[in-house]
């Protein structure tokens, strides 16, 4: 009897463990319960049981209730099912970095990214499945069920997967390395200076009003030249106005303050750190980045970085059609938007859309415009114009840009004045017509109404108008200043002149108009201030050096200012403060002879300032016939009769206030002596 017992428990246990190896945990239990029923010594057989499973399965089950098996998770991480989770994730990361860096090279459409990432996110699921159904063992591939534990190389497996993923995690360690140490400097020096580097040490932005200890506003920003990356030279135009445009979009969002086009330019071709061109700019965030055109596709790369610490917030690139350009400009403002934490009060600016190739020539014709002021570089520019507008009659920009060429062409004498200004209102009118929210247009409708007209009533409505669509533009801010000086609001024109070097704190007018500003209020140690800040951005301004020396020769330093004089020089402004300095000095003879030269050389363009150098050394006489003569030739700088101090010795004089109600300026100058009254 205990023989037949003996050889029934061996055959029992036998089947038991062959349930085990095939998970038939209830079979194998029940097998188990009997023989420690029949042998009653407790669960003994249960035990070996459990043992023989961890021997051969790698896990110890649960035994609860009678039943045994294997918790779900612990047969997850025996499979390595975690583990190759893990693998899958990194390598999937690394695909689509290598997919990034590579589709520009390979000239890949913008939607290779998009799929890759689709078929590695559907690959997931199914890795998982595999890692739970196979199993790598010295034989090859198996399915899971095949597999004789007791011989299997699952532990071995485990390990080889341990070392794969420190190596894809050493991999991404070493990407990250050369991505912020790197990645960031590389673009910039693939393009040759191409504008005069600004010395060390100056450019700061000027201390015109008190500033925080705690650096810029968060919300300013400025726009570097993007640089191009193009086979073709030709193509910095299109390069340069996608920065223009992109810059113009953000200026269009009040909750931003952005550095104007004139001192971000100042920057190109330049390899100076991020930190560096920031703190020259007063400002907290740089966007910059790249174009590079080909036929009818266009990248363009751009990252917005934080100024103060160099870290990347946000960058994307952008491969499309050249028709998507204006999609682009906007997806890149409210990226720039999003990634700054900017509630928006009002819906986001968008780009004024058109067709590519007038887009191309109003690029062009921008890009002309702001070379310089030649009859040619100015007749480029019309005839690019031109043709945007004869592609796209409906695109307002352009229109807006042949207005401010032809004013220029009048001034300078290119052509007929008279001509000249009309023709440029008709177009302003026209791209207000088509965009009237356009604070650009606004403007040049107003320097006509100003400089031309001498309409001031209406001159002011407009440059509100101007102010209301672009609060935070430093070209409008520069216009509002001389309007409000004429008008006779000397401190709110400082205020403005103040805002406008603080959004463009290198650009040569806006840092003169805070100069004059000054001088208008009496003030010539600030005046100096910012004409020695001037010369330090710009050398060789003959103008600013004349300007200096009039400022000290009003402070009793005339000798002083003698080193900034070029009695030789045929500058306008060089002869009219040679003629103020020397009549200081008295030197009367060469102050005759600088005043004649200027009625032999001038007369016909600047007779206001031959009449600003007569009433300065009393000869009211000779000072008023010259306003007269200013006034029928229109010149523009007849709009300073208010203000400027070198027509003080007038003020006492009864045809003073004719010439003011003439022009019909004496409302104005009637407000502006009751203020200062008030004040006294």
């Amino acid at each position: 009897m205990g023989v037949q017992v003996i050889f029934a428990s061996i055959v029992s246990l036998a089947v038991a463990i062959r349930r085990v190896r095939h998970r038939r945990w209830k079979q194998a239990i029940g097998y188990s319960q009997i023989l420690d029923k029949s042998a009653s010594r407790g669960p003994m057989m249960t035990n070996i049981l459990v043992a023989i499973c961890v021997k051969i399965h790698g896990v110890k089950p649960a035994y609860r209730k009678g039943n045994l098996k294997i918790s779900f998770f612990s047969e997850l991480k025996r499979r390595n099912v975690f583990k190759v989770a893990a693998a899958y994730t990194i390598v999937g990361w690394l695909v689509m970095q290598a997919g990034e860096v590579l589709s520009p090279a390979l000239h890949l459409p913008e939607w290779v990214g998009s799929m890759l990432a689709f078929f590695l996110i559907l690959g997931f699921p199914l890795a998982m499945v595999f890692a739970w159904a196979f199993d790598m063992t010295p034989d090859g591939l198996k399915k899971e069920e095949d597999i004789d534990r007791s011989q299997s190389a699952a532990s071995t497996s485990g390990w080889k997967l341990n070392y794969t993923i420190i190596a894809l995690l050493a991999v991404v360690l070493v990407y990250f390395v050369w991505e912020s140490r790197f990645q960031a400097g590389s673009e910039p020096d693939a393009q040759e200076p191409a504008v005069q580097t600004i010395k060390p040490g100056i450019g700061q932005k000027p201390e015109i009003a008190s500033t925080e200890d705690d650096g810029p506003d968060s919300n300013t920003i400025a726009v570097l030249p993007f640089i191009n990356m193009s086979s073709d030279p030709e193509q910095e135009y299109f390069s340069d106005g996608i920065t223009e445009e992109v810059l113009n979009l953000l200026v269009k969002i009040p909750e931003l303050k952005v550095t104007s086009r004139t001192s971000v330019f100042s920057f190109k071709g330049q390899n100076i750190d991020i930190p560096t061109v920031a703190e020259k700019l007063g400002v907290a965030h740089i966007l910059e980045g790249s174009v590079r055109k080909a036929g009818d596709r266009v990248r363009i790369t751009a990252q917005l970085i934080e100024a103060g610490n160099d870290v990347h917030l946000w960058s994307e690139t952008y491969e499309r059609q050249l028709d998507d350009i204006f999609a682009i400009q906007d997806e890149i403002a409210r990226e720039v938007v999003k990634a700054l934490h900017i509630q928006l009060l009002g819906d986001a600016p968008l780009a004024s859309a058109t067709n590519v190739e007038a887009y191309k020539q109003y690029l062009r014709g921008k890009h002309f415009a702001t070379l310089g002021d030649t009859e040619e570089l100015m007749e480029s520019a019309i005839t690019a114009y031109r043709e945007a507008i004869a592609l796209d009659p409906n695109f307002a920009p352009p229109w807006e840009g042949l207005s401010e060429v032809l004013r220029y062409q009048g001034w300078f004498g290119h052509i007929d004045k008279q001509e000249a200004m009309e023709a440029s209102r008709r177009a302003v009118m026209r791209a207000l017509e088509l965009d009237s929210k356009m604070a650009e247009a606004w403007v040049s409708l107003a320097e006509i109404q100003f400089s031309w007209d001498w309409d001031w009533a209406s001159a002011e409505v407009t440059t509100l108008n101007a102010l209301k669509y672009g609060p935070q533009d430093a070209g409008v801010l520069r216009h509002a200043t001389w309007v409000a000086l004429t008008l006779g609001e000397p401190k709110r024109a400082l205020e403005l002149a103040q805002l406008a070097v603080e959004l463009d704190p290198l650009e040569y007018s806006g840092l003169s108009s805070l100069g004059t500003t000054h001088w208008a209020l009496g003030q010539p140690k600030e005046e100096e201030r910012i004409y020695q800040h001037i010369l330090e951005l710009y050398p060789e301004s003959s103008s600013v050096q004349s300007w200096l020396a009039a400022a000290l020769a009003v402070q009793g330093r005339a000798e002083e200012g003698l080193q900034y004089l070029d009695f030789d020089s045929e500058t306008k402004w060089q002869k009219a403060m040679s003629a103020i300095v020397l009549h200081s000095l008295g030197r009367h003879d060469e102050e005759r002879q600088m005043q004649q030269y200027m009625i032999d050389n001038s007369s016909d363009m600047w007779a206001f300032a031959i009449a600003m150098t007569f009433a300065w050394h009393g000869d009211p006489d000779t000072a008023f016939e010259w306003l007269d003569v200013a006034y029928d030739q229109r010149d523009p700088y007849m709009s300073q009769l208010i203000f400027n101090p070198w027509l003080a010795n007038l003020h006492d004089d009864p045809r003073w206030e004719k010439i003011l109600e003439k022009m019909e300026l004496l409302e104005y100058w009637e407000k502006l002596q009751a203020r200062d009254g008030e004040t006294q």
